[in-house]
Formats: C-alpha cells, sequence, structure tokens
C-alpha cells in the first residue's frame, strides 16, 4: 500500500479511512469501558468505607439518644421523655433523606469524562483533516 494519497484510488482512501474510523472507534470505547471500571472500584471502596463509618456513627447516636432520654426522664415521666427524642429522630431522618436524594440526582449519570474528551478530540481532527483535503 502506498503512503502517498495522489496515487491511490478514491476507493482504496475511503476503505482506509473506514478501517481507521472502525479502530479509533473500538479504541474509544475500550478507554470508556477502563474508565469506567476504575470509577467503578473507587466508587466500591469509598462506599465500603462510609458504610462502616456510618454503622459506627449509627452506635454511637444510640448511645447519645440513650443519654439524652436519660437526662430528659430527670425532669419528666421517662415515657414523654422517649416520645420526643424519637420525633426529633425520625424529623431528622426525614431531612436527610430529602437532602440525599437531591445529591443523588446531582450526580447522575456518571459518565466516563477522559473518554468523551478524547472522542471529541478525534472528530475535531477528522474534520480538520477533510477541511484541509487529507486523509
Amino acid at each position: 500500500m502506498t503512503t502517498h494519497t495522489e496515487q491511490q484510488s478514491t476507493a482504496d482512501l475511503v476503505r482506509h479511512m473506514s478501517e481507521q474510523v472502525s479502530t479509533l472507534v473500538r479504541e474509544e470505547l475500550e478507554l470508556a469501558r477502563i474508565e469506567m471500571v476504575e470509577k467503578g472500584k473507587r466508587a466500591g471502596i469509598g462506599a465500603g468505607l462510609f458504610g462502616a463509618a456510618g454503622t459506627l456513627a449509627l452506635y454511637g447516636l444510640g448511645a447519645l439518644f440513650f443519654t439524652v432520654g436519660a437526662l430528659l426522664a430527670l425532669v419528666m415521666p421517662a415515657w414523654v421523655a422517649a416520645l420526643i427524642v424519637t420525633v426529633l429522630l425520625f424529623g431528622s431522618a426525614g431531612v436527610a433523606a430529602l437532602i440525599g436524594k437531591n445529591e443523588v440526582a446531582k450526580a447522575m449519570p456518571p459518565e466516563p469524562e477522559a473518554a468523551m474528551a478524547s472522542g471529541k478530540r478525534d472528530v475535531e481532527t477528522v474534520k480538520e483533516a477533510i477541511r484541509e483535503g487529507r486523509t
């Protein structure tokens, strides 16, 4: 195969360009897959650590709420103190759920930014080459 485009037929040039574009698309898809796998691993590790932290914090909060209830029980009946603590807990849980829902909605969908940027650069390079009349 010659390297000079003047000596190649249009069919050869189109076939060669088709092969290159096909290879380029496969490589971009592989880059996107690799990037998403890496991000998935990091997200999994982070989620596991957050889960462990949340579990420990839950036990600590349980102890704190028991302490608050015991302190309130010194000045009122124990059932009223327990009811106050329970209502405050459920109210806090509702607020946290709403905030969490909004944060998750902002984060979706995850995108492979590096692969997308690379693909855009490739498209621009091909467009520029076509404008200049080379392949």
